[in-house]
């Protein structure tokens, strides 16, 4: 008989497992990772200023550039047609862990809403086996994260940050919002994977026994 269990520490856990999912999954897909140095718009006459100043930016194999006659319009879209043009191999790397630590989230993310109802699989706990996933995926994304900078000496990092821009020093880029977004889902993550111990407490609490052995299907715990 399938029991619906419901608990604060087990609620947030699950909620808190799909919010870190899709931040770093649209992390991983914005061309905000880098923000290039001010650039002139160009105007009606072509002039190199005219239409004010504007920053491009470059993400892992996506970009940001102002395009058109007056430099109005943005065209965002991957600069990179294939896999092998990505900008650097660290980058290529840093793709590999990110991506790989993303998909491990994304799947704890939907387990965890079926642990509403089914708290083990193979009688091993649902909790501390995604709790496990999430400590992996945090040591995944860790490392894609701690690859990322390496590649700032590349040539497309160049065209966007100057020439004194190497790794480690992005020289007149900024970082977007993107980086900081990867940064915070990895600590959420780790987050995650102690919050999933405590979700498999509560879940297997004296009270939610008690509950369970009134017949009750639905048990809902503060």
């Amino acid at each position: 008989m399938c029991h619906v269990i419901v608990t604060c520490r087990s609620m947030l856990w699950t909620l808190l497992s799909i919010v870190v999912a899709f931040a770093e999954l649209i992390a991983f897909m914005s061309p905000d990772w880098l923000l290039g140095y001010p650039r002139s718009a160009p105007s009606v006459t072509g002039a190199s200023v005219g239409s004010g100043e504007y920053r491009p930016s470059l993400g892992l194999y996506s970009r940001c550039l102002r395009v058109g006659s007056r430099g109005q319009g943005i065209s965002c879209g991957p600069y990179a047609g294939t896999f092998g043009e990505v900008a650097s191999g660290f980058w290529k790397a840093a793709m590999l862990f990110l991506a790989a630590g993303t998909l491990v989230l994304g799947c704890v993310a939907c387990i965890s809403i079926f642990s509403l109802c089914f708290q083990s699989i193979l009688k091993k706990s649902i909790f501390n086996i995604c709790g496990l996933l999430q400590a992996i995926a945090g040591l995944l994304l860790m490392v894609g994260l701690m690859l990322y900078p390496a590649g700032w000496g590349s040539d497309k990092v160049i065209s966007y940050c100057g020439t004194e821009a190497s790794p480690f020093r992005p020289s007149m880029c900024s970082l977007g919002w993107a980086f900081y977004a990867a940064i915070g889902g990895t600590l959420a993550t780790f987050l995650c994977a102690v919050l999933s111990a405590q979700a498999e407490i509560a879940t297997s609490s004296d009270k939610v026994q008690e509950e369970i052995e009134e017949g009750k299907s639905l048990i809902c715990l503060l």
